[in-house]
């Protein structure tokens, strides 16, 4: 069109650079965060202090949260901030060098049993609270969807999905990661009360904690053991997120508020987390002896350091103010929610103990 200005187009060592200030604060504030660790544990063995062992992921996440609620992030960084998912991603397909496919075959049927149980009870117990708290059905079905399977992750395909709009999945979004902060704090202080092993406390934190980088965080926090399993089913809960994006694209369709979908097999692709396929690629060859041993405990550091960086950008992208502008009526069923979704998992993993012998 004749007076339009065609806009250039970043070229990829434009974006690369444009990253590179955000990925250095996430590098910054993880590298702190192992030194206050070391420093801090140090200085207590030394001088006889009675001061917990506390690990470098939480240290990583208040120093993200002190940086993001007092200066904030500015603009330069936020670009190479947002690649804490990509560092989580990559985290986790590291991570299957460090499981057989006997593990994940035996631990991820036990999870995936769970998983189903945990989805069919919080989409539906969402659903009810939504509605008897009088919020818009779109924004009932956002939050339901994110607290069942992997909080914003979920939200943002079902919002295309159903066609809600930006204010609904707004909401949604600034409650489930409000809460995916609360949780961060409150999960490992209740595994210790309960005197949880690492294999139920990590089984309960990949299932009741929204977010999977808040459910690995979570799960690290308690210990090295409980932070691979919390990963491994959130995985296991974040394979199905096309089942149920897909039903509710369906019925959406069918209530005439949502465009209809049209090859069932091309949307569940579309929407299937990819990542799980390389956490299983790489699982197969470590099983298959395809690694050294060396080389799987390189695997291991270089999954350790990018959960370092996916730790501080949990912690930066939490801002409170920002979470405090969106209402409180979304919240509210959020919290109560998630109350009863923890208890129930909490029952569920219980139970599963008990016969599975964990």
């Amino acid at each position: 069109m004749a007076g339009t200005a065609a806009v250039p187009r970043e070229s990829s060592t434009g974006r690369t650079l444009r990253l590179l200030p955000g990925v250095a604060l996430l590098l910054a504030v993880g590298v702190a965060g192992k030194l206050l660790e070391k420093g801090i544990n140090t200085q207590a063995k030394a001088h006889h202090w009675a001061f917990p062992n506390i690990e470098y992921v939480l240290w990583a996440i208040l120093i993200g949260l002190v940086i993001s609620n007092t200066f904030g992030v500015p603009a330069m960084f936020k670009p190479g901030v947002a690649t804490y998912e990509f560092w989580l991603k990559g985290g986790i397909v590291l991570l299957g060098s460090r499981f057989l496919l006997g593990d994940v075959w035996k631990l991820g049927g036990v999870s995936l049993l769970l998983v189903i149980l945990e989805i069919a009870g919080s989409l539906a117990f969402m659903t009810f609270l939504g509605r008897a708290f009088g919020l818009r059905p779109k924004l009932t079905a956002l939050l339901a969807v994110g607290s069942a399977i992997c909080g914003v992750s979920a939200i943002i395909a079902t919002k295309g999905a159903i066609d809600a709009d930006d204010e609904d999945s707004s909401f949604a979004i600034a409650a489930i990661l409000a809460l995916g902060a609360i949780a961060l704090f409150t999960f490992p202080l209740i595994g210790r009360v309960l005197h949880l092993s690492d294999h139920a406390y990590g089984i309960w934190c990949g299932l009741a904690v929204d977010n999977t980088a808040e459910a690995a965080a979570a799960g690290a926090l308690y210990s090295d053991a409980a932070g691979r399993l919390a990963v491994l089913t959130k995985t296991t809960r974040n394979a199905l997120i096309g089942f149920v994006v897909l039903g509710y694209a369906l019925h959406w369709a069918r209530l005439g508020q949502a465009q209809a979908v049209g090859h069932k097999a091309a949307f569940l692709w579309r929407k299937f987390p990819k990542f799980v396929l390389g956490f299983l690629f790489i699982s197969l060859l470590a099983t298959f002896g395809f690694f050294t041993r060396d080389q799987n405990t390189a695997l291991a550091n270089l999954s350790r350091w990018a959960f370092l960086l996916t730790f501080a950008g949990v912690g930066l992208r939490i801002n409170v103010r920002d979470m405090r502008k969106q209402g409180l009526r979304p919240f509210v069923v959020g919290l109560i929610g998630e109350i009863a979704i923890a208890l129930f998992t909490l029952l569920l993993v219980l139970v599963a103990s008990h016969l599975f012998g964990f």
